[in-house]
């Protein structure tokens, strides 16, 4: 399924840029990273989680089965003592730098709000970890990339938690673009119903005392410092944790990347693996701009691709929509009775149409109305990731692949930051060629005392 596709010029510079980008991180660490311990695929690999609640758990538990959990980190205690009575032999921190002191970890899972992603991941790969690391999987640009370079330059197996990937449904999708079923793709969509957390909000005014077990500075990490403030009266759900320390962090520049890093990664998938994407040059945004504290209420996100073998024209234009937002209607040929799904993408091609909703198989539709997919099985991605590391298999979801998606993701959110400005980007040296204002958030600054070796 996996054809070969000749790279372009401009993958080339893409490819040559990771290598300059290697050669750096290994003159600013200053030192060869330890080689992964050799695991063989009848031994348990010891797996380290960092981020234990909530997606942590369940990325914990699924990459843990047949191997052992040595080590649990999380910035609550109550969220940390709970994961402790699932694996009663593990050693147990608050501050994932202590953890990664510990010798007998292989591997680690890294289940943070998202700010603290490349951090995690980037020290743990300087340490020979193999790191399993949810989507997205860096919060800036420049940050998908070192950790892409870094996953090479330290040798170990990467993985990012779009775990659909490895599903038989993304499967399908690719096979069938990349067999010629629709013929070659004029344009596509993808969309979410996401945020189903508050967006396009202002920061909640003053500061409570921070919960006794709740790690405040911990939970800041790299972020810039603000003060802990807990659930208000007027708040209808009361949530105990308040504003930030609960999923609605996801909305906030500081902490998330808003409904497209939270889906993102999940729905535009399919489409950038099946079209054979590495990176857009052009991206801009159709909807309300960010305020500057969160993310807006919706976003309509383009981007525009340099044409591929499995494209027409010269350029092709893939377009984000969340919020509630929909592609329109007379691009989705559905009976009049069915709705277009609340999260899924579209692929228009010249011999019909595929629509595959999230988490579902491909359907087609238009011209090509009738006619059968070929199925395609599946495979567990988290399972995959920890057999990859004992030697045994690949990881589809590596950061080769993953970090071009990442990347591609989180320019939809400079673009949202300077609505119906057209933004031209040139991957191969990170930077907007057209509006020099988008450069400041290709990456960021990190907070004094947390600056992270590597991301600098």
């Amino acid at each position: 399924m996996n054809q070969l596709i000749r790279p372009s010029r401009r993958q080339f510079l893409n490819t040559a840029s990771l290598a300059t980008i290697s050669l750096l991180l290994a003159k600013r660490t200053g030192y060869a990273a330890p080689k992964p311990r050799r695991v063989s695929p009848s031994d348990k690999l010891n797996i380290a989680g960092v981020g234990t609640g909530g997606k942590g758990a369940g990325d914990i538990s699924e990459t843990s089965v047949g191997n052992n959990v040595v080590a649990l980190c999380d910035v609550d205690d109550t969220t940390l003592a709970g994961s402790l009575k699932k694996y009663p032999g593990a050693k147990t921190y608050n501050d994932w730098r202590r953890l990664l002191e510990q010798k007998d970890i292989d591997a680690v899972t890294v289940s943070t709000p998202d700010h603290m992603h490349a951090p995690v991941a980037m020290a743990a790969m300087q340490l020979g970890k193999h790191v399993y690391v949810q989507k997205p999987m860096a919060h800036t640009i420049r940050e998908a990339r070192l950790l892409t370079a870094a996953a090479k330059q330290y040798g170990i197996v990467s993985q990012m938690g779009n775990q659909n990937h490895s599903g038989p449904g993304y499967r399908m999708v690719a096979k069938a673009i990349q067999s010629g079923v629709i013929g070659k793709v004029k344009e596509a969509h993808a969309w979410s119903n996401r945020p189903i957390w508050p967006q396009g909000h202002t920061r909640p005014q003053g500061s409570d005392p921070v919960p006794k077990d709740l790690h405040w500075d911990l939970w800041l990490g790299v972020a810039p410092e603000r003060p802990y403030v807990g659930a208000r009266s007027d708040d209808p759900k009361k949530k105990g944790r308040g504003p930030y320390h609960t999923f609605a962090w996801r909305g906030y520049l500081d902490f998330g990347v808003g409904a497209l890093g939270d889906m993102g990664c999940h729905i535009i998938d399919p489409v950038f693996w099946s079209l054979g994407f590495k990176a857009p040059v052009r991206v801009w945004s159709e909807g309300p701009a960010t305020n500057g504290e969160t993310f807006p209420e919706w976003q309509i996100i383009r981007y525009e691709f340099p044409a591929t073998q499995f494209t027409a024209g010269p350029t092709v234009k893939m377009t984000w929509h969340d919020g509630g937002k929909l592609p329109p209607r007379e691009l989705v040929p559905l009976p009049d009775d069915q709705k277009t799904p609340t999260n899924g993408c579209l692929l228009i091609g010249e011999k019909g149409t595929l629509l595959c909703e999230h988490g579902k198989s491909p359907v087609l539709l238009g011209a090509a109305a009738g006619r059968e997919l070929e199925k395609v099985e599946g495979d567990n991605h988290y399972q995959q990731w920890a057999n990859a590391c004992k030697g045994q298999g690949a990881a589809t979801g590596h950061f080769d692949y993953s970090g071009p998606l990442t990347e591609t993701v989180l320019l939809g959110t400079v673009a949202v930051r300077f609505p119906n400005q057209k933004l031209d980007w040139d991957s191969a040296k990170l930077k907007f060629t057209n509006f020099a204002d988008a450069n400041q958030f290709v990456h960021k600054k990190y907070r004094a005392g947390w600056e992270a070796k590597g991301l600098v």
